[in-house]
């Protein structure tokens, strides 16, 4: 058969997903704290957006300013001596500040120590309430400590690297080979460097797991402390299992003397740096408001902040007709007004699926608001998708990253969207509302006879939820709560 090339007419329809609906699209699944930055960004680099406020305050300083021309005329023809007292007292004498004194500035100015009254003004100064304060961390802690050590340069240089390696619980997080090899020397040098940084404070700093990290600690406290040593290093699994009476038989000692050999090791902290502060926290801010009016639930867009965009008039009058303004530059002008328009759209667009999607979670989540976790329903984007007329995926990216403020606290939108189990008696639980009733099941148990997974199980069947011991298991460990042989506690 032979090879030929052929030209041929085919009609198809595609989807081209031009760059302003990529954009729109992104829109939809940023934060408010992007968007805002978006927003920001925006108003640099086009110049024909301008928020509304910016807009106002043009206005009104521009009236302010012929306002105060014309005020000025009108105070030239005072006399001088009545200038003087307007502007520094009344005529019986008695002192009154300046007109448009900023006593803030002038207070933090010269309660400065290095004040001088021949120094020029400062302008603008920073007040002492917008200053965050920022805790210390567990490397500035241990570094304060390196330097009041006096160590040769090298074991300082490796000891610097370790405490760089160590993360926010105080562990160490790379090998001493790797930092052996970084260094080009040998083990034994590193190992020097790192018993150095483990004497600092807090205690079991440095350590490369829990057992060492526990090492560290018993060391430091006294008679007790070989015995101790003994036990984390070769019974730290009958511990956590609570398997006392063993530990009792192999070191030929009283079962009282374990336990409280155990109570002395449950008292040390597993996590040293856990007390220093790390990053500063980050504040979430609402999305959406959901305020309860009446019987019914009021859904309003937090719109705190965020600029309002439109359109300048400066560049409106460049477009008309008549303008003097060449065509070069109006066919920039006219690439700039488009991209602004396309902003604006997709941010109003943006809004308006927030509110529905909001406005849709409330109706379906209505007894959740009402009465709380354990009425939470199952629900799936597919439902909201149906009720407000719009795709899945469409829903799924505007409910990526947003919050909505209730007055049950504070969630995610995607926290409302779960799975569900279905009720012996018909309908369905959500499983978030599942794992509220393990969690309280586990709380009210006897310490010394914890609930299984199988009798937790047997238990919500009674209360007419059908759920599985494999099931029950795998919420068990998403709520980060040990099995039932670690949780028993023997007195």
């Amino acid at each position: 058969m032979a090879i030929e090339i052929k030209q041929k007419v085919k009609l198809e329809q595609q989807l081209v997903v031009t760059p302003q609906l990529q954009q729109a699209i992104k829109l939809l699944q940023l934060s408010r704290l992007e968007l805002s930055n978006l927003i920001q960004t925006e108003l640099l680099e086009n110049p024909v957006l301008e928020s509304i406020e910016e807009q106002e305050t043009e206005e009104k300083e521009i009236e302010e300013e012929s306002e105060g021309e014309k005020h000025e005329e009108a105070k030239m023809e005072d006399k001088g001596h009545e200038h003087i007292v307007d502007e520094i007292g009344d005529k019986d004498g008695s002192l009154k500040e300046p007109v448009d004194f900023d006593w803030e500035t002038y207070i933090g100015v010269y309660n400065a120590p290095d004040y001088d009254v021949t120094r020029e003004p400062i302008d603008e100064i920073q007040t002492y309430e917008n200053v965050s304060k920022q805790g210390e961390t567990l490397q500035d802690h241990l570094l304060w400590q390196l330097r009041l050590i006096d160590i040769p340069p090298d074991e300082r240089e490796i000891a610097t690297e370790i405490i760089g390696n160590i993360n926010d619980d105080g562990y160490l997080t790379v090998g001493v080979e790797d930092i052996a090899s970084k260094f080009g020397v040998n083990i034994e040098k590193v190992e020097k460097a790192l018993k150095i940084v483990q004497e600092f404070d807090p205690t079991g700093v440095a350590a490369r797991d829990l057992q060492e990290c526990l090492v560290l600690q018993a060391k430091q406290l006294g008679h007790d402390s070989a015995i101790l040593i003994r036990l984390i290093r070769e019974y730290l699994t009958e511990i956590e299992r609570h398997d006392y009476e063993t530990i009792s038989k192999k070191l030929e000692l009283p079962l009282e003397r374990v336990k409280e050999l155990v109570h002395v090791i449950s008292n040390m902290d597993p996590k040293p740096g856990r007390p220093y502060g790390g990053e500063t926290p980050s504040y979430i801010i609402p999305d959406v408001y959901v305020q309860k009016v009446g019987d019914d639930y009021d859904v309003v867009l937090n719109e705190d902040g965020m600029p309002k965009l439109r359109i300048s008039n400066f560049y409106r009058r460049a477009m008309m007709k008549g303008s003097s303004a060449s065509e070069e530059t109006k066919n920039y002008i006219q690439d700039r007004l488009r991209s602004a328009l396309w902003l604006i759209k997709s941010i109003h667009q943006r809004q308006r699926t927030l509110y529905k999607v909001a406005k849709s979670i409330v109706k379906f989540q209505k007894d959740f608001f009402d009465k709380g976790i354990s009425y939470l329903k199952p629900l799936v984007l597919r439902n909201v998708a149906e009720d407000i007329g719009m795709h899945e995926s469409t829903v799924s990216r505007v409910t990526t990253n947003k919050y909505m403020h209730t007055p049950r606290g504070i969630f995610e939108l995607k926290y409302f969207f779960n799975t569900g189990l279905q009720q012996l008696e018909g309908g369905g639980i959500a499983s978030e509302a599942v794992k509220l009733k393990i969690k309280k099941l586990i709380e009210t148990e006897d310490p010394k006879s914890p609930l299984s997974d199988q009798k937790i199980a047997e238990i919500l069947k009674e209360q007419k939820v059908d759920i599985a011991r494999r099931t029950v298991a795998k919420y068990r460990e998403m709520l980060n709560i040990p099995s039932s042989s670690r949780r028993r506690r023997v007195s």
